[in-house]
């Protein structure tokens, strides 16, 4: 009787790797724009200046962080749809 490998070759291990990878996106980016909420708060001080962090940035930052995000699912996506087509199993495209 012929027994399976314990391990799960490396192909399709990297696959389900990049899948899991594209399933974390979504909470990295939520911890990530949970950060601007870190940044103190505006106050002015007895001097009359601000300690604090203008919306503007915290608006560019949030931005960046999306973009981000988009382009590393976009990234993901298509290197897991190369390594699916190496297996044989048929892409979106073919539907």
């Amino acid at each position: 009787m012929a027994r399976s490998p314990i391990f799960l070759e490396r192909r399709g291990y990297r696959l389900r790797r990049m899948m899991d990878a594209l399933r974390f996106l979504p909470l990295l980016g939520l911890g990530l724009w949970m950060v601007p909420l870190l940044w103190p708060a505006s106050e002015t001080t007895a001097q009359g200046d601000l300690d604090s962090m203008p919306l503007s940035m915290a608006l560019q930052y949030i931005f960046g962080i999306w973009a981000l995000l988009v382009l590393a699912a976009w990234g993901l996506w298509r290197h897991t749809r190369e390594q699916a087509t190496k297996d044989g199993e048929p892409s979106a495209e073919a539907d």
